[in-house]
């Protein structure tokens, strides 16, 4: 017991692993990837900035020849192209601010200052006093410039370099986070392939498990299930069919049983709930109701003696457990039986101007303490009694519909008259409904009435 339980915890918390490998598989290709797009998007920046600062250091070129070109020629043409690379520089300083803002690069920022303040200097010192007295020549212009140029030369080259060693770190920092989400991915991969396949092992064992139950309960109800015993002027035949799904297999029993010279029991019952505990009760139902009706052979009393024996037995431990069942007395003889019916609406008579149900004479058995109305029919030479369980009324069609009483009245109706061969029919039918799949299991008991001289009327 200890073994199956923990095998079913096991099989509840493996999807959950298996979930959670999942995730963090997915987690980690997620972050990876993300890594690697937030890299891409830092490092263009970063390349944006430094095609900016080069693009200012060509302005800054530009500004320096064009203050040259009007000091040799007085061409009023490089004043305007000297003051066209001024706001040039200005916007591309804006630009880089912002960039180097974006990235959270203060210490560049700083460097910046620097940069264009070296720049105004150069141009309040040089710049404006030589375009205000053009006479002074390019050499005195650049002396007395050269301090700023190196400055702002120094101070851009500083930058440029910053900024490549940040996109280094960028690359490495990168790379590092890569191979760690790459590995977390890889792990949680791997996790979900071992988790799968202890999940294929445990569905595996847990098959072989339901297999073994079926095959116990199976041979539980072939042993419990009466083998049919001839009656004086009577035929009588039967089947039982498992459900196809272990978790299906449940407490099916039928009984045929010499009461005296002329009686006979006919019994059928369905349990409530499935496997092994439903199949072993079934042992239970047959021998006391035989030992019930050996003493007092009327249907009713057996049925409300069997209901409280039944209840002091299981009910008690388990308040859910009930019984359907059908109780006859047969007199072939005399041609009649009576009949009590515990809930258990699949038993008809099969006659020859069609197929009657027996009607329910009280409740289930388990569920409370009712008396239980005994019923005679009267029969005639060539009627059949047809009792199944609900396999055969709750059978589905193809399509999915519930075969109910008046579906399975129309194949009882519709199979052949010999009992044997009526009850193996029934059962090739509900299977051939199925697609060859049972979803409940299935026993059939059918006695057929010949008259005092064996034939039918």
């Amino acid at each position: 017991m200890k073994q199956r339980e923990s095998s079913v915890w096991l099989r509840r918390v493996l999807p959950v692993g298996l979930v959670a490998a999942l995730v963090v598989a997915l987690w980690g290709a997620y972050e990876a990837h993300a890594n690697v797009s937030a890299t891409f998007d830092r490092q263009t920046q970063i390349q944006a900035a430094q095609v900016t600062l080069e693009e200012m250091v060509r302005f800054q070129i530009d500004e320096e020849n064009s203050l040259r070109g009007f000091i040799a020629t007085k061409d009023p043409f490089y004043k305007g192209q000297y003051a066209s690379a001024v706001a040039e520089i200005a916007k591309r300083e804006a630009d880089l601010r912002a960039s180097l803002l974006a990235q959270g690069l203060t210490d560049v920022g700083g460097q910046m200052d620097d940069y264009v303040a070296s720049q105004n200097d150069w141009r309040t010192n040089v710049a404006d006093p030589t375009i205000d007295n053009p006479n002074l020549h390019s050499r005195d212009v650049d002396k007395r410039g050269k301090f700023y140029t190196d400055q702002e030369s120094a101070i851009s080259n500083s930058v440029l370099s910053t900024l490549a060693d940040e996109n280094k770190r960028l690359a490495r920092d990168t790379l590092a986070s890569i191979n760690l989400w790459s590995l977390i991915s890889v792990i949680g991969f791997a996790s979900f392939g071992v988790i799968s396949f202890w999940i294929a092992s445990a569905n595996a064992a847990a098959r072989r498990e339901l297999g073994r139950d079926k095959t116990t309960i199976e041979t539980l109800q072939t042993a419990y299930l009466s083998r049919t015993i001839p009656l004086p002027y009577c035929e009588v035949g039967s089947a039982y069919a498992a459900a196809s799904s272990a978790f299906a297999v449940g407490g099916d029993v039928y009984d045929m049983y010499r009461l005296s010279e002329r009686n006979a029991l006919i019994m059928i019952a369905d349990v409530s709930g499935k496997g092994v505990d439903a199949a072993v009760l079934t042992a239970f139902i047959k021998f006391t109701i035989r030992s019930i009706a050996l003493r007092r052979p009327e249907p009713g009393r057996i049925l409300a003696e069997f209901n409280t024996a039944f209840a002091h037995a299981y009910t008690v431990d388990n308040p859910s457990l009930f019984v359907s069942m059908f109780v006859g007395v047969l007199d072939p003889e005399a041609s009649y039986m009576q009949y009590a019916s515990a809930g258990h609406d699949s038993a008809f008579i099969r006659r020859s101007n069609g197929v009657q149900q027996l009607a329910v004479t009280g409740p289930v058995l388990g569920v409370m303490e009712e008396p239980f109305e005994t019923r005679t029919v009267q029969l005639a030479a060539g009627d059949t009694i047809v009792l199944a369980t609900d396999g055969l009324t709750e059978a589905r069609t193809r399509g999915g519909e519930l075969l109910h009483e008046q579906g399975a009245m129309e194949l009882i109706e519709q199979s052949s008259a010999d009992p044997q061969r009526m009850a193996d029919e029934l059962v090739a039918r509900v299977r051939e409904m199925g697609g060859n799949h049972m979803h409940d299991d299935l026993a059939i008991l059918a006695v057929r009435l010949l008259g005092r001289r064996g034939d039918d009327a």
